[in-house]
């Protein structure tokens, strides 16, 4: 059984430590030069709250992917949510015809890998793993193993009940779940995504000390209530994730809050959004795919998203430079 992990950044550098150390055959492929010959010289560095995992990895350069002369059982696609498709034209001739391909990704990225790679070798998932990268070969992880979790779903009949594969494999690096609305449960990832990672890197600080500042959770609270009336607009039901229960979200009035309560907890009051990564990195985040994304539909379905789309505005301020990450952005967002 060979794996490919393609996106070895900070997620996917922890699960691919996780599935090397319980024995399985990985390729890891990402195209972050230092980092790749970092991994192959001194292998990955995780540090978690509780420990200090060094595994030895068998990782490529994405440039080298054309002199496989192997294919894959199964890959795991975790690049951002923006490099989905070229990534997906890339690596589908080195799946085998009866490999599963599966986006361990924020966004609603499931459908596009499936009109690359196919609906019989196509599973969705949800996601909750925080870790972070700045230095190639060193991560910091923000939820241990315990902490993880994973949603996996089918979205044809052609691959009902191969979920379990995909189980059988992540439960070396988190809980997981066998998810049967799989798109809706993406979707309520996309709501917590929306409420956190685009609003909290606005501010510049870690993901705790931000939810402290006035006005942060009713904004974030806001662009959840916009992110869940579009997908209910889009047919999408409320599913439960991170490992909750079904009576935990049924016929709640704090489902937001719920998630938001959850996730904050789980993720820790040391952990920085992967957005706020990439404004400190000076590189484009996957905020116009959540916010923007909910703005966009919002406005297609006549459903007004303004705390999104402010959300969105400011990012893409952020990324022209004509503003910095800093908790005087809190005005712009109070107005």
């Amino acid at each position: 059984m060979k794996i490919a992990i393609i996106g070895t950044g900070a997620n996917g550098s922890c699960i691919a430590a996780d599935l090397t150390n319980a024995g399985l055959d990985v390729t890891l492929i990402d195209q972050w030069p230092e980092h790749v010959k970092k991994m192959q010289t001194d292998g990955l560095k995780i540090t978690m709250p509780n420990e200090i995992l060094e595994t030895k990895v068998k990782a490529i350069n994405l440039c080298n992917v054309c002199t496989l002369n192997y294919k894959f059982d199964y890959i795991f696609i975790i690049v951002k949510a923006y490099d989905t498709r070229w990534v997906c034209s890339l690596i589908e001739p080195y799946l085998t015809e009866n490999g599963l391909a599966v986006g361990l990704q924020n966004g609603m990225t499931a459908k596009d890998i499936e009109s690359i790679v196919g609906e019989k070798r196509t599973l969705g998932a949800v996601v909750e793993l925080s870790s972070e990268i700045f230095i190639p070969g060193e991560v910091k992880r923000n939820t241990i193993p315990s902490g993880t979790w994973f949603g996996i779903g089918s979205m044809s009949d052609l691959t009902r009940g191969r979920e379990s594969e995909i189980t059988e494999i992540l439960k070396f690096s988190g809980k997981v779940s066998i998810t049967e609305n799989i798109l809706s449960a993406k979707w309520m990832k996309l709501i917590v995504n929306a409420m956190t990672m685009g609003p909290r890197s606005l501010v510049g600080l870690k993901a705790m000390e931000a939810m402290e500042l006035e006005g942060m959770r009713d904004l974030a609270l806001k662009c959840g209530e916009e992110a869940l009336n579009v997908g209910q607009k889009l047919g999408y039901t409320v599913e439960p994730i991170f490992g909750l229960k079904r009576e935990d979200i049924e016929g709640s009035n704090r489902l937001l809050e719920t998630l938001l309560d959850k996730i904050v907890k789980d993720v820790g009051p040391h952990a920085k959004d992967a957005v706020l990564h990439d404004h400190l990195k000076g590189r484009y985040s996957e905020v116009d795919l959540i916010n923007g994304l909910v703005a966009e539909e919002g406005l297609r379905l006549k459903v007004n998203c303004p705390a999104n789309k402010l959300v969105a505005d400011l990012t893409n301020r952020i990324k022209s430079g004509e503003l910095k990450p800093n908790p005087g952005n809190m005005e712009y967002l109070k107005a």
